[in-house]
């Protein structure tokens, strides 16, 4: 596998900001995003996410269930950023504090007939990500194309028209396939549907990704060698000294969840903890409080080639748990070959 010729800010970056409760215009992202997730820092409020597929107009919250709802906040997707206006308090807020992750995909999308679903996918294939909205036909053996050339490692679904979890589904675990969700901090379980191939996504006829006549979006990723890694590691629950996760770079953005556990996804990410070490802060996607300090039972080092963790809470180094995993690059680490789960 070829090392990647890019820089990882080129596809995904992490931009921190103030709200103006007036029109705000998002500068220094690097790119035009397509897909912007946006959480408040200083306080509660819900999570922001939208896409150039769905229209920046169309917004979904990460720690809910409800259904994709029109916004007057998100006015643009823009060359080096987006443009957010109003005092909407999930994402403009006067002297509130944010963050906002912004990928890279493809624009609008386009038509994708390589499933018995047509999908509308915008892909990158060169970062590994690609954003599909298709309609359910409630199948039990249906499919829709995901436009990656590669088999999708995790998936996250929602359905925009009704109210059914944020789905997510991954094999990095063992091979099968199993899923969970992103709003609630239930364990993953074997998923009924088969594994992803490199060209389309297998449903089962289920609400929760293929009900007959609802719509959904799903993000795809797939690994890509020095700019992302999904895998998982085994906690110990040893403070300060818990397993050293080999990703192949340093981590500019990092989520976690307990696999067979009942513990929340815990996301933690570069710009919010400069010179993170041993401290800092994470976001809970299914909580809308605001950032929450680590201390001692959640910290993780960020390091050259991976992350250590420090922490013994259950949800990030449970003794025996697996622990699955989602990293982004801040830099890339110049070696060779895939990068094993752990170390």
């Amino acid at each position: 596998m070829a090392y990647i010729s890019f820089q990882p800010s080129d596809h995904f970056n992490t931009k921190l900001y103030t709200g103006t409760d007036v029109s705000n215009s998002i500068t220094g992202v690097g790119f035009q995003p397509d897909w912007v997730w946006i959480k408040k820092r200083s306080g509660a409020a819900s999570s922001a996410v939208m896409d150039a597929v769905r229209g920046n107009d169309k917004s979904l919250r990460s720690n809910t269930t409800g259904a994709e709802y029109t916004n007057t906040y998100f006015t643009s997707f823009d060359s080096d950023g987006f443009t957010v206006a109003t005092s909407e308090n999930d994402v403009n807020a006067g002297n509130g504090t944010y963050v906002s992750w912004n990928w890279k995909a493809n624009g609008s999308g386009s038509s994708n007939t390589d499933g018995t679903i047509t999908s509308t996918v915008s892909a990158n294939t060169t970062a590994g990500f690609s954003i599909c909205t298709y309609t359910g036909d409630g199948g039990a053996s249906s499919t829709f194309g995901h436009g990656l050339g590669a088999k999708p490692d995790m998936i996250f679904y929602k359905q925009r028209s009704g109210t059914e979890n944020w789905l997510v589904t991954t094999d990095v675990v063992d091979g099968s396939h199993d899923f969970g969700y992103l709003n609630t901090a239930a364990a993953f379980s074997a998923a009924g549907s088969a594994v992803p191939t490199s060209s389309v996504v297998n449903l089962t006829a289920s609400g929760l990704y293929n009900g007959n006549g609802s719509t959904y979006v799903a993000y795809c990723f797939a690994s890509i060698k020095g700019f992302s890694h999904i895998g998982n590691y085994q906690g110990t629950a040893i403070t300060d000294n818990g397993p050293y996760v080999y990703t192949g770079f340093k981590p500019a953005f990092l989520i976690v969840k307990n696999f067979p556990d009942g513990e929340h996804w815990r996301l933690y990410d570069m710009a919010t903890n400069p010179g993170y070490n041993k401290s800092g802060y994470y976001v809970v996607p299914s909580d809308p409080g605001s950032a929450t300090s680590a201390q001692d039972s959640g910290r993780i080092d960020f390091m050259a080639n991976g992350f250590k963790i420090r922490g013994n809470g259950s949800f990030i180094s449970g003794d025996n748990d697996n622990h699955i995993y989602w990293a982004f690059a801040q830099n890339p680490f110049v070696g060779g070959g895939r990068p094993p789960t752990s170390l």
